[in-house]
């Protein structure tokens, strides 16, 4: 990408190719781009275990499946028409 000579060339960047992120290159070298303040995507499961142990979502996924498997064979509660 060619930039302005009067223009702060920005670190980053979407190429309008294909839509990955380019870097700004001083030579052949590319800039090294500060990320410390970029924030990590969290999962569902990671914010699980910041509530729960492993050991207690273990117990509580028993209790439903054994709540799951005594309702099974009852006809009560069936999902659907």
């Amino acid at each position: 990408m060619v930039f302005s000579a009067e223009a702060d060339a920005p670190q980053t960047w979407e190429c309008k190719h294909c839509g990955h992120e380019a870097t700004l290159l001083v030579g052949d070298t590319p800039v090294e781009v500060d990320r410390s303040d970029v924030k990590v995507p969290r999962s569902h499961w990671d914010m699980l275990l910041e509530r729960r142990t492993r050991d207690e979502l273990e117990e509580l996924l028993e209790e439903r499946l054994t709540y799951l498997r005594s309702r099974r064979g009852t006809g009560e509660h069936k999902i659907g028409a």
